[in-house]
């Protein structure tokens, strides 16, 4: 079982870069595959990026070529690099943990089994 609290978001104009944050608490992370997924208002909760235990990546195709994810096992922390941000990448950002930690990471929402509270990304044109 981890907590996972999430950092980093805010308001950033379009071009800029922004880096968020998620620690994990009360457990370890190198047990989990993790993601970052978004939701718009009166849109579904979608995968942004997620990396398994030893470093596969997966990226939404519209971030690709943007967004980095990143994870540190050692400090518990896997963070996503926005570059470029858009307008359309408005939403709240939420992290998330797979059981599953090993293989292709996985892309819907009910694999994962622990969510942090959200962090709010706005972007303006």
């Amino acid at each position: 079982q981890v907590q996972l609290v999430e950092s980093g978001g805010g308001l950033v104009q379009a071009g800029d870069s922004l880096r968020l944050s998620c620690v994990g608490q009360g457990g370890t992370i190198d047990a989990f595959g993790m993601a970052w997924f978004r939701q718009a208002p009166g849109k579904e909760r979608e995968l942004v990026a997620a990396i398994s235990w030893h470093g596969v990546t997966r990226y939404a195709d519209s971030v690709k070529g943007r967004f980095t994810i990143f994870r540190d096992n050692v400090k518990n922390t896997v963070l996503l690099q926005t570059d470029n941000p858009k307008p359309e990448d408005t939403a709240v950002y939420y992290c998330a943990a797979d059981p599953v930690a090993y293989g292709i990471p996985r892309t819907v929402p009910s694999a994962y089994d622990y969510w942090g509270q959200g962090t709010q990304v706005t972007v303006s044109s």
